[in-house]
Parts: structure tokens; sequence; C-alpha cells
């Protein structure tokens, strides 16, 4: 009877070393506050994220050169992009080539203090509302919660507490992997925090070169338009950035993959 107990015993430490071993696997994202900021880090893939509130003016050369590298991006738009008449051809072309297309709050709100994360600017029944009508506008292009089950925050600025309301929802907040300069491209000449395309390009690199594990589970995060005022585009070196990222052997995956649970 006792060596039949050990046996038992013994079966059930190996199915739960088991189970603890594809816990560990499933679980090697990057979280901070609540959100995943990062895929595997062990693995060479990185994923384009863009987002896109006020402009377009990028997106049907984003488009191009995704399509012409064979790469499936993820794009996160708020509801007044999606409303705008002016980018109904992008968002229908974006859909027709395969990308993962999501939900960036309905009017861009800044959820929580600059220089206090935890000090909310906004109440429960607000966000419920701002991110309802970002789906409601997701909804006339056929994009439902199921489809588009990640939501990134605006400003890519929450806290713990959005992270628990978005989950509440039966979605999952994510943000991009910090560390490069990729979403300083919005930045204006005009502004203090101003950043030039080569700088930004460098300093992706740099971080690529200066870390072990490189820009291994990137989200690495860019936008879809820019304000006029900065001439010095950096979605023109998208291209460049992929090929020589390519070249340093880093696979270009959709979102619904870096993020796949294995």
């Amino acid at each position: 009877m006792m060596a039949r107990l050990t046996k038992i015993i013994g079966i059930m430490a190996l199915i739960m070393l088991l189970c603890n071993c594809k816990a560990t696997a499933t679980t090697s994202f990057t979280m901070a506050h609540g959100a995943i900021v990062r895929g595997d880090s062990t693995r060479q893939q990185i994923t384009l994220v863009f987002t896109g509130h006020e402009f377009a003016d990028g997106a049907e050369h984003i488009r191009k050169i995704l399509k012409k590298q064979k790469i499936k991006a993820a794009f996160f738009f708020t509801g007044a992009f999606y409303r705008n008449p002016t980018f109904i051809g992008n968002i229908e072309n974006l859909i027709e080539d395969g990308h993962y297309l999501g939900a960036h709050s309905n009017d861009h709100l800044l959820y929580c203090d600059w220089d206090n994360r935890d000090s909310l600017l906004v109440t429960h029944q607000e966000f419920l509302n701002d991110l309802k009508s970002n789906y409601k506008e997701m909804e006339r292009y056929g994009i439902t919660k199921k489809q588009g089950p990640y939501f990134l925050p605006p400003y890519e600025w929450y806290n713990g507490r959005i992270a628990e309301w978005t989950a509440d929802q039966g979605l999952q907040l994510i943000n991009m992997t910090h560390g490069t300069l990729s979403h300083a491209d919005y930045t204006t000449p005009a502004m203090l925090n101003y950043r030039s395309s080569e700088v930004i390009y460098k300093s992706i690199l740099d971080f690529e070169n200066k870390n072990a594990s490189g820009l291994n589970g990137f989200l690495l995060l860019m936008h879809v338009g820019t304000d006029a005022s900065r001439e010095d585009k950096f979605h023109i070196r998208l291209e460049a950035l992929i090929l020589e990222l390519k070249s340093r052997k880093y696979n270009f995956v959709g979102l619904e993959e870096i993020l796949a649970k294995d």
C-alpha cells in the first residue's frame, strides 16, 4: 500500500512539474502595470505596431513597404480615426492586407497623471464609455472584440487600474516595448522632446547592439501619421530599418503570433 501511495505521489509531482514548465513557457512575456509590453525575449521576433488618431499621411507608404516585405503589422486606431471619412480607404486597405486592427481609445484620453501615475484622470464609467465607443466604430469595419482582443492605451500611458478595467471587458492591455525612440516619430521641431529620424533610427540599432536580448520580442511602436510641421518623416526610413533588422536575423511576425501562448 505504501509503495502504491509513493508511486502516486511521484506521478502527481511529475504532473505538477510539467504544468509548472508549461506555465513558464506560456507566461514568457514582459509585463508592466498589468499590460504585456514585450513578447518572448529569447526569440528573434519583432512586431511592428502603428498607432493613429489625427494623422495618416504615412499610411499608404507604410502599407506598401509592409506588403513588399511580406510583413503583417498591428494598427491601433482611435474611434476618431475610424470615423474620419478621409481615412476609410486606408483602413479598408489594411484590413484587406490582413493586418491586425485594434482599439486605441475613442477620443485619445489621458488616463492618468504624467507625474503621478497612480492618479487617475478618468472615472470608471468614462473609461468604459470611451472604450465601447472605440469598438463601436470598429464594428463598422466588421472588427469585433473577439477579432481585436488587444487594447493599446492612448499616449501609451496607463496604470494597473486601467489594466484591470480592460481585463474586466474581456480584453488584454498591451503597450510598446520601451528602450528605443521609435515612438518619438510624432515629435515636431517646435517640441522640446523633438527627435530627428536619424536619431530615432540610431536609437533602435544602438539598443539592439548593446542589449544581450537585442530587440527580441519587441513591440516596436511608431505612428501612422504625424503633423505636417514634421517634414522629417520617419516612415520614409521604414524599409531601410526592416532590411537592416532582417540582415540581423530578426523575423517580423504578426501581433497574434508574438503574443501566442505555447
